[in-house]
């Protein structure tokens, strides 16, 4: 039976600041997101986006054709209320073959993206909550975290509630490694911290990146690597007492690692070969929740709400940076997302294409979370961040 497709709702628009064309893709009285940033949500060939939307009372995994916008139901069920709640934020998609893997409840599952057809992998065992899943370059596995739940009134998918308590904990947990195939499951690692954010070189299937999660200035280390031959896990990056390193992704080469944070000398951007080789770190004008790119040549962000290190409150703007003779240069405007990030579906997670056309993001503007891209521009042609954001 074919899959449900509904008719397009994208709106092109041009954006206040920059000029440049946003296109919104959803607009439904729900919440709608891209997976998160560190997971690409593309296939087809690129023709297509992988969504979370929810619709009919009902959250479910959806694409939309990028030269129609026809929108495709992937998944007819719903995701389970809390404890054993989960997201389609942590789905991800296979790089060699069009299936996407993603927790239902505590049942890992795979849906072939063409059909809607799903095949069980894998069901955690009871007392576990579950993590993001990223796909090894060979597509041969999905890994994940799974760490013990403390069976409280956590709601991390709601605010971070509970979120010091976990950390405070060391719950035990393990980054497991899942075959696709159906073949089988191994723990690879595992230890009494809390571990997340499992995410795959996009080309060495051997390695990934895993992070301890907590307050980022009290964690051990943040950023760690992991052969998932050996099991040998080591730090990404050492950190200092009192550092704020993470949000840690993969750039294009599966090679090198970029991050952001504070240290001592203020905010830094990154970047890093795991095995701590051929380090970059360089002061960055003005900070970002998250960041993304391909490489050192072009950085986005997602500006900020206003933290205490950062008097100069809120810029909800998508920014871009260039890396220039050892420096950052920026940020400029790419366009105005006025996104509130208030649950984790709303945050901004902007991404950068694979064919560097656009940059994707999600924004709850309009009161929902919608689904957005922001056509990319020469840097030379885009605003300045306006004046009264400045620091």
């Amino acid at each position: 039976m074919p899959l449900p497709v509904s008719p397009p709702e994208r709106t092109t628009f041009t954006d206040p600041v920059s000029g440049v064309p946003v296109t919104r893709w959803t607009n439904h009285r729900g919440h709608s997101h891209h997976l998160y940033f560190t997971n690409p949500g593309w296939y087809d060939g690129g023709r297509r986006l992988l969504l979370g939307s929810d619709r009919y009372n009902r959250t479910n995994l959806y694409s939309v054709e990028l030269a129609t916008g026809e929108i495709t139901q992937i998944t007819d069920a719903d995701m389970p209320l809390e404890p054993t709640e989960t997201s389609f934020l942590f789905a991800s998609v296979n790089p060699v073959r069009d299936e996407a893997y993603f927790w239902r409840g505590p049942d890992l599952l795979a849906v072939d993206l063409r059909t809607g057809q799903e095949r069980p992998l894998y069901r955690a065992p009871d007392g576990m909550s579950l993590n993001m899943t990223n796909v090894t370059a060979d597509g041969q596995f999905v890994c994940t975290a799974i760490y013990e739940r403390l069976g409280g009134t956590e709601a991390l998918l709601r605010g971070y509630v509970g979120f010091e308590a976990y950390w405070a904990s060391k719950p035990l947990s393990q980054v497991l490694r899942i075959r696709t195939d159906g073949g089988g499951a191994e723990v690879v690692f595992e230890e009494r911290s809390w571990i997340g954010h499992v995410n795959t070189s996009p080309t060495q299937p051997h390695l990934l990146t895993f992070c301890h999660e907590g307050p980022w200035d009290r964690v051990d280390q943040r950023m760690w690597g992991l052969d998932l031959v050996s099991g040998k896990g080591w730090k990404i990056r050492p950190q200092a007492p009192g550092e704020r390193i993470g949000h840690e992704y993969w750039f294009e080469d599966g090679l090198r690692v970029g991050y952001h944070g504070h240290t001592a000398a203020g905010p830094v951007y990154g970047a890093i070969r795991s095995d701590n080789t051929d380090i970059v770190e360089a002061p960055f004008p003005h900070d970002s929740h998250h960041f993304h790119s391909l490489d050192l040549d072009l950085v986005v962000g997602d500006g900020t709400r206003g933290h205490p290190w950062d008097p100069t409150g809120s810029r909800p703007y998508i920014l871009l940076w260039r890396f220039r003779e050892g420096a950052f240069e920026g940020p400029r405007v790419l366009a105005r997302h006025r996104g509130s990030a208030h649950v984790q579906m709303t945050h901004v997670h902007p991404r950068i294409s694979p064919d560097r056309a656009y940059v994707v993001y999600t924004s709850d503007d309009t009161g929902y979370g919608n689904v957005y891209t922001a056509e990319l521009r020469p840097f030379e042609e885009l605003p300045e961040l306006p004046a009264e954001r400045r620091g």
